[in-house]
């Protein structure tokens, strides 16, 4: 089917979403959709996102957008990409490769997740120049330093580091679908027969695996993996951080900034960028919305080091909210994911051409041709 129908029926995040939620295994949805604690968090995000509201100039003419954007000195096609997100794989079978495949096609960045279902090195050739890998920092040095060679003889160009995890968060609509579970029962059995696409697509696929840290997991018998994730990844220190960044040689990113102190920090042990992010709200409750963090980050470190912002992202109007307010390349994670579980192999080209077109129409109401004109459109404070 064209896009352009698809987007007849499903013209924005909202649309697919519903979609995705009636398509999917309840437990998938949960992984997906969840915050956690009273889940505020994921409100604040998106509230103020809501909130930040941009002035027209109507005067300046006609404006032509011009989305193209250098970064980590790369072009991409916009000033967008997807950020890693764990399990991918879960929410649609093959979900991995079918976002690296709509990256390199749109020319937008794919960041691939340590505990995604799919390896680097199956990934690696399919995103290209395109792909980026998010490490999750392990409390083993050799696991951790075998993974980076790893990513990087699969042709990843660009390592972004996690920083924002140091202990697995409650998340309790996950643990009440059963996930806190390593291994599921009659329940998620029951929730994988009332979802017969999926189940479908997973018996063609092979059940979701997290085969990335397999490998490492293996090494420490009878250890579930529930319980070698909260033993062996997540803790960081500058120490840590500094150990990377003389191990990796290309651009290196930090994410899960929320203080002005924290990307300081980043700039003194030579970072190349950080991701201004509360992790979608998945990790503490009360954490401030990425978007307000934005605002105090950026302008604080502009010139100094890359910015990139994450966590609410669901539409081109999102997009232009962050980079007026600072940020150099916005990711967005669940849109992708939803795009996927609601349309399977077309979701990742649904998504990318819907966040582009928003980008642009919302760009031309502005009357801002480059993103760096929209700071132009932010509220003048008397």
């Amino acid at each position: 089917m064209e896009i352009s129908r698809i987007l007849d029926r499903y013209p924005s995040i909202p649309y697919l979403r519903e979609k995705a939620r009636r398509r999917v295994p309840h437990f998938a949805w949960e992984y997906l959709d969840s915050g956690t604690g009273l889940e505020k968090a994921v409100s604040r995000n998106r509230d103020r996102l809501d909130q930040v509201c941009l002035t027209p100039r109507f005067t300046r003419g006609y404006a032509a957008p011009e989305l193209k954007t250098s970064l980590f000195g790369r072009d991409y096609a916009a000033p967008f990409g997807m950020a890693p997100v764990g399990a991918t794989g879960m929410m649609w079978p093959g979900g991995e490769q079918v976002l690296a495949r709509a990256a390199r096609e749109h020319g937008l960045a794919y960041c691939l997740s340590t505990v995604a279902c799919e390896t680097p090195e199956t990934i690696g050739p399919i995103a290209g120049p395109n792909g980026w890998f998010q490490l999750y920092p392990f409390d083993d040095a050799e696991a951790e330093t075998d993974l980076i060679d790893r990513a990087e003889r699969a042709g990843f160009e660009v390592l972004v580091v996690t920083v924002d995890v140091p202990v697995s968060s409650t998340r309790e609509r996950q643990r009440r679908a059963g996930l806190s579970r390593d291994k599921g029962g009659l329940s998620r059995l029951a929730q994988v027969l009332a979802r017969p696409e999926w189940a479908l697509a997973t018996a063609r696929h092979g059940a979701p695996r997290f085969k990335t840290i397999e490998p490492y997991l293996a090494k420490e018998q009878g250890v579930a993996l529930s319980e070698y994730v909260a033993k062996r990844i997540g803790r960081i220190d500058h120490d840590h951080l500094a150990s990377i960044r003389e191990r990796w040689k290309g651009p290196l990113v930090v994410k899960g900034i929320l203080a002005q102190e924290d990307a300081e920090d980043c700039i003194k042990l030579g970072m190349d960028g950080i991701v201004v992010s509360n992790h979608g709200a998945r990790q503490f409750d009360a954490a401030p919305a990425s978007i307000d963090a934005l605002a105090r980050v950026a302008p604080a470190v502009r010139g100094k080091i890359t910015v990139l912002f994450d966590s609410g992202v669901e539409s081109g109007l999102d997009i232009v909210r962050a980079l007026a307010l600072g940020a150099d390349f916005v990711l967005s994670g669940r849109s992708f994911i939803v795009g996927i579980a609601a349309l399977g192999e077309a979701g990742g080209d649904v998504v990318a051409h819907m966040l582009k077109t928003d980008l642009e129409n919302n760009m031309i109401q502005l009357g801002c041709s480059r993103p760096g004109e929209l700071a132009s459109c932010l509220p003048q404070r008397a």
